[in-house]
């Protein structure tokens, strides 16, 4: 009697093991700017330019399951829209003026579905979204390929998109008298670290 009941104690014991090892947990990862980068890249009539955004702020949840990443729920991501700086003054007030930051003071994501994930190994996946992206007021739904890579508590996500400044109504901004010309199209590119 008592083989019997160590029995159905060993076999309990086995399935809850089983049952728990496969849980998905729901968790929640916030930004965590000081390890993250986001760079835009433009061209001009002179030269080529860059601003990076210095203050970068959101939240991502995601399902994990033994460590890998098994479905995202939601990103929001925001930039505030003066903390893009080039390193020079006159370049930089242009940008404002351009993206009318007195009224608008941040650059805003939110996802609105994934189309795709595509996990290459447990801590790897290539993903493809689409999602709302909010410039100087204006909002437009883009699609965005990124990187998601896992390692311990943190999720870092990377790419990169290519954008027109007209898309989202902004005029490319001018200087020198408008001797200096921004060109439409620019490449945002990012590297953003979650933290649980």
């Amino acid at each position: 009697m008592n083989t019997k009941k160590n029995l159905w104690l060993v076999i309990g014991s086995f399935l809850v093991m089983v049952f728990s090892a496969n849980t998905i947990f729901a968790q929640t990862y916030n930004v965590n700017n000081a390890a993250s980068s986001l760079k835009v890249e433009g061209t001009s009539n002179v030269h080529d330019w860059e601003i990076t955004a210095k203050d970068l702020q959101g939240s991502m949840k995601v399902q994990m399951e033994d460590g890998q990443l098994v479905q995202i729920d939601d990103i929001k991501f925001t930039v505030v829209a003066e903390s893009l700086k080039s390193g020079k003054g006159g370049m930089d007030k242009n940008t404002y003026k351009a993206l009318n930051t007195d009224k608008h003071k941040t650059i805003t994501y939110q996802l609105q579905k994934v189309n795709n994930l595509d996990c290459t190994s447990k801590s790897s996946c290539k993903v493809t979204t689409t999602g709302a992206l909010t410039i100087a007021g204006t909002k437009k739904n883009v699609e965005i390929v990124f990187d998601a890579k896992v390692s311990g508590d943190k999720v870092v996500l990377s790419g990169n998109k290519k954008i027109k400044m007209t898309e989202f109504k902004v005029d490319p901004p001018t200087a020198m008298f408008g001797t200096i010309t921004t060109g439409d199209d620019l490449d945002i590119k990012f590297q953003v670290t979650f933290n649980k």
